[in-house]
């Protein structure tokens, strides 16, 4: 695990080689601690792995979210669009889209690579496990027949600030640009009442 300048470090290191930098000046070419906290914010990079001390410690997951974020706006694409991509990215597709080399992924100072991060599935997608119940219930409950389940796929639209809207149809990108054009007002509400972080990079 990595305090967030040696993370920031890594991902230097990780777009050294064929980067093309940023395609505009409003758009850092490397992500520093500001924009990284701010990612955090809007859901873009997951929160650090823990603490130790008052230091937030990083891990492989968090350099392939950075640098994979750095690729795609190098290639034109806006935050929002990052944003929609990453609501519902996989662990393979996330390390497609990063190329980071492994020897940057390795553990540092004898502490494994992010166990988390490893570990980390879609758990939307996986059966929930049952949560337990009184004795008395589930004897009733094996007497009848178990009711059939039915499950609804979603799709979610990342609107900032770590709020994300699910719907039960899937959208276009036209429905996703609406969307986040609407929900200003919204986010702006939430952040007033201190519901989100309101902060911008």
């Amino acid at each position: 695990m990595w305090t967030i300048d040696e993370l920031v470090e890594r991902v230097r290191e990780a777009l050294a080689a064929e980067y093309p930098g940023a395609p505009n000046a409003r758009v850092r070419s490397l992500p520093d601690r500001r924009a990284i906290r701010w990612y955090t914010t809007i859901g873009l990079v997951d929160k650090p792995l823990g603490m130790r001390g008052r230091t937030a410690l990083y891990g492989p997951r968090h350099l392939q979210q950075l640098v994979a974020i750095k690729r795609r706006q190098a290639q034109g694409q806006s935050l929002a669009q990052i944003q929609a991509d990453f609501v519902w990215i996989t662990p393979e597709a996330l390390r497609e889209a990063a190329q980071v080399p492994e020897h940057l992924l390795n553990e540092v100072d004898g502490i494994p690579p992010d166990p988390v991060g490893e570990a980390r599935t879609r758990f939307w997608a996986d059966p929930a496990a049952p949560a337990p119940q009184p004795p008395a219930i589930v004897a009733a409950a094996t007497d009848r027949a178990p009711r059939p389940v039915t499950a609804y796929p979603v799709n979610g639209v990342a609107l900032g600030g770590g709020v994300t809207l699910l719907v039960p149809h899937a959208l276009t990108d036209r429905d996703r640009d609406d969307i986040a054009a609407v929900a200003t007002p919204l986010i702006e509400l939430l952040a007033a009442r201190g519901l989100i972080d309101g902060s911008s990079a």
